[in-house]
Parts: structure tokens; sequence; C-alpha cells
């Protein structure tokens, strides 16, 4: 029993010390493979992505819903629209915790493009995100932030945005917040733009940025200090089709389109439909020199008298009085004299030479805003003799100046283009005139400018031509406004190698200091036209020469009869 008892009571073995420095070590060396594992695995699985995975779209993450976009830049490479990472501020409004009536009230003050009621409608909402703010600044961002709501969320997405604001916006359109084009050459090339293949190469357009902020400089100015309704301008290559310029007044900022007054986002260039006057004259002269129908500058038309169409007359604003010889029918801009020549010419012919230049079809350029011309439904003789000096047929200003490109260019018509050609080449063209009409229009264009209704539109050195017009416009409830004019002006320089077309055209301007009180295409458009070739042609290379012009000595002489 004793014994029995002794083993009993004997206590159980302890471990020793040096057993429970094992036990901790061997814990200690498995947790230290475990993270030494997990950091192997993290810092390979970083490696793999840096060596392996094509970051170019790394930015799509932050919202895999909207496409980058390539860049869009002048001919120069200039940007003129370009995807950047912008912020953008939402809101889960079923995890907002705050008060949501104080927090709508701030949001209004901070973002007040809203009003607080429709912040407050926005927290309210059954929807797990909705947005408050796209493209917003950090300065915002961070304010925003301040709030302290858990329920707002700040994300990074590709945004497009226009460094040059509203230069050339009409040209470039915009997109949506989807990231897709809507208008303008962002959507003529939206499937260019975000090709995977293709995001890191831009697009270059035909635009020379410099000359577009010229030409909307100008425009601008001549608008709003004649109070016009608006206006456009072009600057059209003769040899490529190319649109150096394009503008059109009152403009708009692509970066906020849909805030922009709608009437702003109309291009008057490829939109706007006019009876664009007397600058049809050189075509219709033009026209007859290739029928036959003028076979010498010598050639006399009766003016002395009006021309009767029913009950209405075509007359002249400064009447001579007499038979005139062709330089002085464009030079005096004479109505009777271009209605005559029409006349001989004949519908046939006529409509002929106008489809030719593309007059009964939208114009030929990329862009989806653009205006089918008001072609008449019938031919008459009075619609016939009308449309030989710019009436009863309403164009567009690109319309005209690519027509005026052929009449000058060596008489080959070439569709207008917003994309760049590179060197040597140019656009697909059709012969219209012939280069022996093209040639005798560069003289006569000249002669308005030096002897005619085109002085103001003299830039010095640089051997302007072009043609004035004026027209009374259309009225809304029908027939001609006599108070309200659409001028224009169509020019081509240098005039002894033409390269460039410059048109201008005035919607409804206003009598006022800018214009001397006189709203006729010669006080109004041709001044805008001299000034945009004396700022712009420098840039484009042409350097001005007084020393040089186009040989007129053997037209001078069927002028000399002509002053009155």
């Amino acid at each position: 029993m004793a014994t029995l008892a002794a083993h009993v009571a004997r206590p159980a073995p302890q471990p020793s010390q040096t057993d429970g420095l094992a036990i901790t070590y061997q814990r200690l060396m498995l947790v230290l493979l475990l993270f030494a594992g997990v950091t192997a695995l993290i810092v390979l699985r970083l490696g793999y992505l840096q060596v392996f995975t094509d970051r170019s779209g790394a930015a799509e993450l932050a919202n895999p819903l909207i496409p980058l976009r390539a860049d869009i830049t002048d001919r120069n490479g200039i940007p003129l629209a370009r995807t950047i990472d912008a912020w953008s501020i939402g809101v889960h409004p079923r995890r907002v915790i705050g008060n949501k009536a104080e927090l709508a009230q701030r949001l209004h003050e901070l973002m007040p493009e809203r009003t607080a009621a429709e912040y407050r409608t926005i927290l309210a909402a059954d929807s797990n995100y909705l947005y408050l703010a796209r493209r917003a600044v950090p300065e915002l961002v961070a304010a925003v932030n301040a709030l302290g709501e858990p329920g707002i969320v700040f994300n990074r997405e590709p945004e497009r945005l226009y460094p040059q604001t509203a230069m050339a916006g009409h040209v470039l359109g915009w997109t949506n917040m989807e990231g897709h084009g809507v208008a303008g050459m962002e959507r003529v090339l939206d499937e260019r733009l975000t090709a995977p293949g293709l995001r890191g190469q831009p697009v270059a357009l035909s635009i020379d940025s410099r000359v577009q902020a010229t030409l909307e400089a100008e425009l601008d100015t001549a608008v709003s200090t004649m109070q016009a309704e608006g206006g456009t301008g072009i600057m059209l290559d003769v040899e490529t089709g190319e649109v150096i310029a394009m503008a059109s007044a009152p403009t708009f900022n692509p970066n906020a389109a849909g805030r922009s007054d709608p009437s702003a986002l109309y291009n008057r260039a490829t939109m706007g439909v006019y009876e664009l006057g007397s600058t049809f004259k050189p075509i219709t002269v033009a026209a007859a020199m290739e029928a036959g129908v003028i076979t010498s500058m010598a050639q006399r038309w009766d003016a002395s008298a009006p021309v009767p169409i029913g009950r209405f007359r075509i007359s002249d604003d400064h009447p001579l009085g007499r038979a005139i010889t062709v330089p002085e029918i464009l030079v005096h801009s004479s109505n009777i004299a271009s209605a005559r020549i029409a006349d001989q010419m004949g519908a046939e012919r006529m409509q002929a030479v106008f489809r030719s230049l593309g007059f009964n079809a939208a114009p030929r350029i990329e862009l989806n805003e653009r205006s089918r011309p008001l072609w008449p439904r019938e031919w008459s003789r009075a619609t016939v003799l009308t449309s030989g000096f710019g009436h009863g047929l309403a164009i567009t200003p690109l319309h005209l100046a690519s027509a005026y490109g052929a009449l000058v260019n060596g008489g080959v018509f070439r569709p207008a283009t917003l994309m760049r050609v590179e060197a040597g080449g140019s656009a697909p063209g059709r012969r219209v005139f012939s280069e022996g009409t093209s040639q005798r229009m560069r003289q006569l264009l000249r002669l308005i400018v030096t002897n005619g209704t085109g002085r103001r539109a003299e830039a010095p050195g640089f051997r302007v031509g072009g043609k004035t017009g004026t027209a009374e416009k259309v009225a809304s409830g029908g027939g001609y406004s006599r108070r309200v004019n659409v001028t224009t002006f169509a020019a081509a320089f240098p005039m002894d190698r033409p390269r460039y077309v410059v048109l201008v055209m005035m919607d409804a301007p206003r009598p006022t200091e800018a214009n001397s009180f006189v709203t006729t295409a010669a006080y109004t458009a041709a001044p805008v036209v001299s000034r945009t070739i004396s700022r712009a042609g420098p840039l484009l290379g042409v350097i001005p020469d007084t020393t040089r012009d186009v040989d007129n000595s053997e037209l001078m002489p069927l002028l000399a009869s002509a002053r009155p």
C-alpha cells in the first residue's frame, strides 16, 4: 500500500526550459517562412505585371466604360484635343450617413451649377452611384472631401480636354460623357481615335492653329463692332483642298458644349445656306468663256437699261447707262450685264456649271454638320437670269470657297478636306475650267481689287484678287428684307501664283462706325479679308512683295471709258 501511495503522489514530469525555447523558435520560423512566401508571391506578381502587362490603357481601370481617345492636332502638331486623367466626384446615396438636407446645401455652395433641391433629389435617390461633378479641379475635390461624408467618393477617369478652349470649336466638335464624339471631327474620327492599337498616334488636321486664331480674332471683332447676327470665315489651300482655317461666329467652348447657347453650335460655314449675291458673277463669266458665249474681253454687253422679268426689273446699283466690256462688268459689278450673259448661256449650261462645282449637293467635306443648298425646282428664264448674279440659288460659304479655288488654281475643282495632306499630295480633282480661263480670271479678280468694288480688301504686297457680294437677306416670313444684308468677300492670294482662298461672310451687319455706316460687302467683309491676309500670309510663308503683281496692262484700256 505504501508503495502504491508513493507512486500515486509522484508529480508529472515538467518540460524543460530548453524544450520551450525550441517550440517557440519553431513557431517563429513558421511565421517568418509564411511571411516570406507571401512577400515573394507579391514581388513575383508585380514583376510579372511590370514585364508582361501592356499598361497603355491603365487609365481605363478608373472607368472602363469611357474609352481612351487619341489626340487631335493641327497640321503642325499643336494639340487641339487630348485625353487627360481627371477627377470625378460621385456619391453612393444609400451610404450617406450625414444630414442629407444640410449636405445638399453645402454641395450647392461648392458646386452652384445645381440647386440645393437638385442635390437633395440626388442624395435621396434609390441608386448605387450618381455623379456630382465630372472633370473637377483639384481645389473642388479638396473642398468636397473636407465635408467628411463617407458616401461621397472621388475617382480618376479619362476626360477630353480642348487646350485651345474655343478655338476651332466648330471643326473639332465635342464628346459626350461616355467618351464618344457627337459632333465635328470628334464624331467623324470616333472609330479611329478609339482604336486600341492607334491610341498613341495623334491625328493631324489640315487646320493651322496660328491662322485659325487670326481668322477667329478678326471675324469676332468684326461681328462685335458691326453688331452682326453672326459671320463665318474660311481659308482654303487651292492646290490641295485643305481647310487651313474655318471659323463661325458666335463660337463656343467645346470643353463646355453642353452649357453653350444652342445658336453658337451652328456652323455657318457648312450649315448656313445663303444667296451670296455678286460673288457668283466671276463664275458666270468663267462659264460663259468656257461655253464660247464670251469670246473677247472687249466684247460689250448692254447695260443701258434694266432687264424686265415679269413685274420686276433687274437693275444696277450704280448704272453706267451704256454697253460695257467684260472687265467693266466685274469691276462695276453689273447685275444687268451678268443677267444678259446668263440669259445667253441658258438654263442647261448654267445648271451644268453649278453642278460641276457641287452647288446642287451638300458641301464636300468630312463634317456631318452640312446643309444641302436650296436648288431651284424649275429653271425658268427668271431663275436663269438671277442666278447669273447670285440670286435664286442658295449655297453654303464653303461651296463658294471651293468654287473660287477652281477659278484660280488652273481650273481644277478639289473637294475641301479637314485632314492634313502630306507634302506633294493632293485630293483627287476634276477639271471644270480650262487653264486659259483660270488665268484670265486671275487677272479679272485682281482688277476688281485694284480698280473696283474690292479696293478695301487690298493687302499691300499680297496681290489680292476677289469679288464683293451683297445680297438682301431672306426674311423669315418670305421675300427679302431691304434693310438687312448678307455680305461676302471671296478672295485669293497671291494672284500671280494663287495659293490660298480667303472668304468672309457677315450675316446681317448693322450700320456702325466700324463699317462707316455702310452695310455692303465692300465696307463689311472686304476689310476683314484684308486684315486676315496681312496677318496670316507671313505665317504661311507668303512674304509681301510690292515689286510683283499680275500683268493687267492689256485689260486696262478696256476700263478707260468706264469712268462715269
